[in-house]
C-alpha cells in the first residue's frame, strides 16, 4: 500500500498548521513568556522532513523502509510536538 501521497497531504497541511500557531504566539507576545514557540518551530521541522522524505519516495517511486520510517517516524513525533506545543500555549494565555 503507498501511503507516501496521504502523509504528504497531511504533513504540508499540518506545517501550515503550525506556523499560524507560531504567528499566533508572536502575534499575542507570548512566545518571551513560554517554550510553546521552541516547540512549534521544532514540529515545524519535523513536519518539513516528512513532506521531502515522502516526496523523494514519490519521486523515486520507491517502497524502501527507510524512507516509509522517516516519512512515519518524523509524522507522529511532529503530531505529537503540536499537540504540546498548543498545550503549552493554552496553559500560558
Amino acid at each position: 500500500m503507498h501511503r507516501h501521497p496521504h502523509v504528504l497531504n497531511a504533513s504540508s497541511q499540518l506545517l501550515g498548521v503550525t506556523f499560524v500557531v507560531i504567528g499566533a504566539l508572536k502575534l499575542s507576545n507570548s512566545n518571551a513568556r513560554s517554550y510553546a514557540d521552541e516547540v512549534a518551530w521544532s514540529s515545524a521541522a519535523l513536519f518539513l522532513l516528512c513532506v521531502v522524505s515522502s516526496y523523494w519516495a514519490i519521486r523515486k517511486n520507491e517502497t524502501s523502509q527507510i524512507t516509509n520510517f522517516v516519512a512515519d517516524a518524523s509524522f507522529f513525533v511532529g503530531v505529537f510536538l503540536l499537540a504540546l506545543s498548543v498545550a503549552v500555549a493554552a496553559t500560558i494565555l
